[in-house]
């Protein structure tokens, strides 16, 4: 039987979760949402139900509200062991009570306990927070709105979260029961570019010479996807500072009694073509089952575990001869590739490349801190710097654990954290990036993980922006309290975002301040400089000062039972007082305004969520207490896919048929056949040349015969006229992939010159013409 409908009883009824009204509004950078979540209890006996739902870790949440049948009850602000006994107090006199909390392995998972929902009630609960929004390579800033009701996690299995871990109730698309309604203003002194939305959109309304505009969700949306937002700025590298007022009925000794700054760099850094040689790069994959799920919802997207093999085939080839290298896979147990790091060269490069085309998804579930640690515990390489790349989809039980134990290794190494689809735990991924001094990113929808994997590895050997320093400039009896955490080096393409707290006494109306950022790249000193009005700005919602609590606490904030007693303190004080939630903190809000107490048994429901394309999503887990569990078929999505068995496996298993193990490495989209960019990458040698063979003649369609004819030069090694031909490919073919196969073209273009010299020139005149390519051979000059 097909799940018709919302919440499940015995007969079917419905779920009481009706729709999510959300509102959002951005101001250059900085979100600041509204989030409404409407239910009805249509049974006759009270529920008391639990909701889960994902957020960016850089959110913060203030405020938590309910609308109980047409009374309002708002949420405070508690020590969690106190709010939790208040909550279990107000359950058993019969109130209604609602407690929220990050849940205490992850603080990108919220917890919603709704607590006693009488028959017949309506509620309205909604929730607020603010966030920076995230810069893309290509400029533009990003808002997510996560999908609430297709959450990505489960709580982490705590004995006393075990009523919730339940097998979901999955239902087709086009049967779920509730829908989402989105409405976004936005706006910039420096204007707006365009707005792209990988969901449908009412037409985009611009107002003021396009210095704002609004934005809304179609009619009728279906909560099945996060709702992704690409907002593009005109002058984006404009350095800012925005300075907003404090509450002026709070005491003056705390944060948000004084003024708070926030200020933004996102320095324009040229791009060198000299990198780094050196370096020992050591790549940490995601072999877990959920690998096997594809990429994006698309019928031909790859599958997640195919899209990684690709990926490390494009970072080998990529790699500077002389550096170290090593491959792990992790899943409920470790692999390794080589016991220690070896030197890449053809011979290394060539058992891994073999290696890596044997790898499956089958290592269980997602244990990601011992492998860590046998990482860490490797001696180092004199001369070449740890740069440690993690790839997965998933999340941990331990995520403060594992932020700690890279936070402890940051002095060695620096890291870089990919997350994979719709399911990847911000909290892991931006936390050991920032912990380590790297970078975090998120693959999602149709986004090539390739890409994005690319341009780390080639950050990562560009001269990177250190000894960082920022300066105020500021009127006599005003001084700036640092709230954000030291950074004291700089990605290109990377964006700096400081808080502070002013102190002392505000200049009059017209005063002006100033910040200047001064940093060094490749020995030359550079700096940045930003005069601002020091007339702050008024907002009913703080967005800067509890951004800058944030800050703040991401600082102090180790994790529940993970931060120390000290630091504990502070986070308790700094939390209550700006009102954004922690992990030693909840919000609860408790109804004594009821005629009478809740009468009759309480049970727990489920709420279903949508399957798709064979993806495993856990949901929200509002379990039936006392009951047994009605089960339904799931039908409409991804029912084709054999399960996944989830075994360990031993490196040498599963290598006797090499056919049985072609992937997307080999064939890469299987719809449309073998791809001739992942053939050629293949074939190239670590040194950066290719052979004149069969396999480039493959990839040309040409025969081996004529290519060799047509060498212009008989003294010339073929290697040099067939790593010409190859180059001159890449870029006549898949020039708007250059950014994945741009550091292997550059190490190609450095062998001809070495090998051809003086008659590079003649020979890269001469494959031009002899592939009848329209690219002009004057780009390969020095």
């Amino acid at each position: 039987m097909v799940c018709p409908c919302g919440l499940i009883t015995r007969q079917n009824e419905p779920v009481p979760l009706k729709n999510i009204s959300v509102t959002l509004s951005i101001c250059e950078f900085v979100a600041g949402v509204s989030a409404t979540l409407n239910y009805e209890n249509e049974e006759k006996v009270p529920l008391e139900v639990f909701f889960v739902f994902p957020m960016d870790e850089d959110s913060a949440v203030y405020s938590f509200e309910a609308l109980v049948d047409g009374k309002m009850i708002v949420a405070e602000l508690q020590d969690k062991a106190e709010a939790h006994i208040n909550y279990e107090q107000a359950i058993r006199q019969g109130h209604q009570a609602f407690l929220l909390e990050e849940d205490t392995g992850s603080r990108d998972i919220f917890s919603c306990n709704v607590g006693n929902l009488p028959p017949g009630s309506k509620a309205a609960l909604t929730l607020k927070y603010v966030q920076e929004l995230p810069l893309e390579a290509d400029g533009a800033l990003r808002y997510v709105l996560p999908a609430i009701l297709n959450p990505r996690y489960q709580l982490s299995g705590r004995p006393e979260d075990s009523c919730r871990i339940t097998k979901p109730v999955v239902v087709p698309l086009e049967d779920l029961p509730y829908t989402l309604s989105m409405v976004a203003t936005i706006s910039s002194q420096h204007g707006i570019e365009r707005i792209q939305c990988n969901c449908p959109l009412s037409p985009i309304e611009y107002l003021g010479d396009k210095t704002s505009a609004q934005v809304s969700l179609a009619d009728g949306h279906k909560f099945d996807r996060d709702v992704e937002l690409l907002i593009y700025y005109s002058g984006v590298h404009t350095p800012s500072v925005i300075v907003e007022m404090g509450k002026p009925t709070t005491k003056t000794d705390g944060l948000m009694g004084d003024p708070s700054a926030m200020v933004s760099f996102y320095p324009d850094i040229p791009e060198t073509q000299t990198s780094m040689t050196c370096g020992e790069f050591v790549f940490l994959m995601d072999r877990s089952g959920s690998m096997h799920s594809p990429m994006s919802k698309e019928n031909t997207s790859q599958l997640r575990i195919d899209a990684a093999k690709e990926t490390l085939i494009l970072l080998l080839k990529s790699l500077p001869i002389g550096c170290y290298f090593n491959i792990y896979g992790f899943g409920s147990s470790y692999e390794a590739f080589f016991q220690n790091s070896v030197t890449y060269s053809q011979q290394t490069m060539e058992e891994a490349l073999g290696r890596v085309k044997l790898m499956e998804a089958d290592l269980g579930g997602t244990e990601i801190l011992t492998p860590l640690k046998d990482i860490y515990s490797k001696p180092p390489i004199p001369g070449h710097p740890l740069q440690l790349f993690v790839f997965t989809d998933g999340e941990v039980s331990n995520t403060f654990s594992v932020i700690k134990e890279v936070k402890s290794n940051r002095l060695r190494h620096r890291c870089f954290s990919f997350g994979i689809g719709e399911g990847a735990s911000t909290s892991l991924i931006k936390g050991i990036a920032r912990a380590a001094g790297g970078m975090a990113e998120f693959i999602t929808g149709k986004e090539r993980i390739q890409s994005k994997a690319l341009r780390a590895l080639k950050w990562s050997l560009q001269p990177v922006v250190e000894d960082v320093s920022l300066s105020w400039g500021l009127p006599p009896g005003l001084s700036a309290n640092m709230l954000s955490p030291e950074q004291t080096s700089i990605f290109r393409g990377q964006r700096l975002i400081i808080y502070a707290q002013l102190t002392g006494t505000m200049p009059p109306a017209e005063t002006t301040g100033e910040v200047c950022l001064k940093y060094t790249l490749q020995g030359k000193s550079l700096e940045n400089k930003v005069t601002f009005s020091l007339q702050p700005k008024s907002d009913a919602n703080f967005t800067i000062h509890r951004l800058a609590a944030k800050s703040f606490l991401q600082t102090k904030d180790v994790g529940f039972g993970e931060t120390p007693a000290n630091d504990k303190k502070d986070v308790l004080r700094v939390s209550i007082e700006c009102g954004v939630i922690s992990s030693h903190t909840a919000f609860i809000a408790i109804n004594k305004e009821l005629n009478k107490p809740v009468q009759g048994p309480l049970v727990h429901r489920e709420i279903p969520r949508p399957i798709m394309m064979g993806a495993s999503v856990p949901a929200m887990n509002l379990r039936c207490a006392g009951a047994a569990p009605v089960k339904y078929q799931a039908i409409g999505y991804g029912l084709k896919k054999k399960s996944l068995s989830l075994k360990q496996t031993s490196p040498e298993m599963g290598r006797a048929d090499d056919s049985t193990n072609r992937t997307n490495l080999e064939t890469h989209h299987t719809v449309t056949g073998e791809d001739p960019l992942v053939q050629l990458v293949s074939l190239q040698k670590a040194d950066g040349s290719w052979d004149l063979n069969d396999g480039l003649a493959l990839v040309l369609q040409m025969s081996l015969e004529n290519i060799q004819a047509a060498v212009p030069i008989k003294s010339v090694d073929s290697s040099a006229w067939a790593t010409a031909l190859a180059v001159l490919w890449l870029h006549s073919n898949h020039k708007d992939m250059k950014c994945e196969w741009e550091l292997l073209e550059r190490k190609a273009v450095a062998w001809i010159r070495l090998h051809a010299g003086s008659v590079m020139q003649v020979l890269m005149e001469a494959a031009t013409a002899f592939l009848k390519s329209p690219v002009d051979p004057a780009i390969f000059a020095p």
